[in-house]
């Protein structure tokens, strides 16, 4: 027969463990709740963004603020496409978004193999010498790149926008792509030498088909700075044909509309900024699996 004394220690350690994972839950939980509350903060200003694009000018300014809107004005999306040319200004910004795109894959990858597959004198104080590049303020470089790019005559030409980027593609895509490469066995390399395979046979055959996830941060990374940059463009374009997406948001900011006052612009004005901005939120949702993917098996490895 149990007696009671002997029940005991059987029952406290049952209580323990339901009392532990009650704590874990809970501590889920919070965790979770805390997260969709900074998610909640954070999406705000892009509903308010999506709200007001909707909306009329009269009703930008009512108190207390309303999120959705009444009547809901579906034509400012298309009254905000034509007011200023942005189909000009969409062609010209795919034309060097993909260009400078792919000669920031390319040339970063063909740098970042070196690095990572080829021993020469001075290779570490050369990549050490690369990443301190990263230390340096882009705005630092726009006067003497400016007097360069017009030495060259390039002003008012998407050369400026282009070109550079075919010569190295960038210190931090070389270090991401460099470091998932040193995840990739060096046996690969010596059974493809031995079956005849050349430098280039073994980049482009076994390298860039093993480094698809990295390639494809990469390619993310890169689409969305180029579709959002606009100091270069603002510096470099001064004729409107050549304006891209970025300068021709603020080109319509300040844009003169006739009959139009700056209190009716505004939806306009919003309108534009989610046209513009769509396409970036749907790469990053159809390229997250490849976007994490990337970044996991990148590493740290030195």
């Amino acid at each position: 027969m149990v007696t009671p004394s002997q029940a005991q220690p059987l029952v406290a350690p049952a209580t323990r463990l339901h009392g532990a994972r009650s704590r874990r839950v809970f501590a889920g939980v919070g965790v979770y709740a805390v997260a969709l509350l900074f998610a909640f903060l954070f999406t705000v200003p892009f509903i308010w963004a999506v709200s007001t694009s909707l909306k009329e000018g009269s009703q930008i300014y009512r108190f207390p603020p309303e999120f959705i809107p009444n009547p809901v004005r579906l034509d400012n999306y298309p009254a905000a496409w034509v007011v200023v040319p942005f189909t000009t200004y969409l062609v010209n910004t795919l034309i060097v978004v993909f260009l400078a795109m792919v000669g920031q894959i390319l040339s970063a990858t063909l740098v970042a193999y070196g690095f990572a597959r080829f021993q020469f004198p001075g290779r570490n104080v050369l990549f050490t010498l690369l990443l301190s590049t990263l230390m340096i303020p882009g705005h630092v470089l726009l006067i003497p790149q400016f007097i360069l790019f017009q030495r060259l005559g390039w002003i008012n030409t998407f050369a400026p926008l282009i070109v550079p980027y075919y010569f190295g593609g960038g210190a931090f895509y070389i270090f991401l792509l460099r470091q998932f490469f040193l995840t990739l066995p060096r046996d690969l390399d010596e059974a493809a030498e031995i079956d005849g395979a050349g430098t280039f046979h073994i980049l482009t055959r076994i390298i860039v088909p093993l480094s698809r996830p990295v390639l494809a941060t990469i390619a993310i990374f890169s689409f969305i700075y180029h579709w959002d940059d606009f100091i270069h463009p603002i510096i470099y374009l001064q004729r409107e044909d050549r304006f891209t997406l970025a300068v021709g948001l603020r080109f319509l900011q300040g844009f003169v509309i006739a009959g139009m006052s700056q209190e009716d612009k505004i939806p306009l004005l919003m309108a534009a900024s989610i046209l513009v901005t769509a396409p970036i939120i749907v790469l990053f949702l159809t390229m997250q699996r490849y976007f994490v993917q990337g970044i996991v098996l990148s590493g740290l490895k030195g």
